[in-house]
């Protein structure tokens, strides 16, 4: 069973030095129910374990006019965001990294999670990762069924089982006043790990796998417009995806 949210925001905030926990505090406490309460969903919150200084989180919508109501009550109506929004602002260099996106079918979105922990939680010993795949064009049928039959099973075995995957969605910004990237076709993968050993673990499997890299790497990397992406993302107190 998948949660059943068509669109989904790959947010990747660029923070002022140290402001990483005071946004982490904040969001927690502040900006997770009062998001839900206006129709959308608080997916993930993850400190990114490669930058000190970035915040990635991802929410999603039952697609997009219901984004824009949701927006708007949330930013604009709210009370929560007027009274908390110039703190979490503060907190910020950048938050325009935005990736818009929608399950490549039925199905591949996130799982359904447990409740939330509570304020106050114990931080989880659980990682994840998305893998961020720079494509040439948009995602066709033929990319899936390679995907389906070569790369989950191959990734599955290496301890990587993908949760959820995604590709652009290409529809007008139906909120202009939050930027979303625009002129890029990805496809993305999520997974989900008990701890940072098991990750490490199949990070080095993959290197040390010549069916990676002489096979499965180069068919994924054909035509793409960049290289490969991979996030190493930390799951923080309230994040419902761990």
């Amino acid at each position: 069973m998948s949660d059943d949210w068509a669109v989904v925001e790959l947010r990747r905030y660029t923070l002022v030095p140290g402001g990483r926990d005071i946004l982490t505090e904040l969001f927690d406490r502040e900006f997770v129910e009062s998001q839900e309460a206006v129709g959308m969903r608080v997916i993930g919150q993850f400190h990114d374990e490669d930058d000190p200084n970035r915040y990635v989180w991802l929410r999603g919508f039952r697609d997009m006019e219901a984004r824009k109501a949701a927006l708007t009550a949330f930013y604009l109506e709210g009370d929560v965001w007027r009274e908390h929004g110039a703190a979490a602002r503060a907190t910020m260099v950048d938050s325009s990294d935005v990736l818009l996106l929608r399950p490549v079918a039925e199905g591949s979105g996130f799982p359904a999670t447990e409740p939330r922990p509570p304020v106050g939680a114990a931080r989880p010993g659980a990682r994840a990762s998305a893998t961020i795949l720079y494509r040439g064009a948009p995602v066709d049928a033929a990319f899936s069924a390679f995907f389906d039959a070569e790369v989950v099973p191959f990734l599955t075995e290496m301890g990587a089982a993908p949760i959820a995957r995604f590709q652009t969605e290409a529809s007008e910004n139906t909120f202009p006043r939050l930027p979303v990237r625009t002129g890029e076709n990805v496809f993305v993968w999520f997974s989900l790990f008990e701890s940072a050993a098991d990750r490490r673990a199949h990070l080095d499997l993959l290197a040390r796998s010549p069916k990676w890299s002489d096979q499965i790497l180069p068919a994924l990397d054909r035509g793409s417009a960049a290289p490969l992406e991979r996030l190493r993302l930390v799951p923080t107190w309230r994040s419902a995806l761990r």
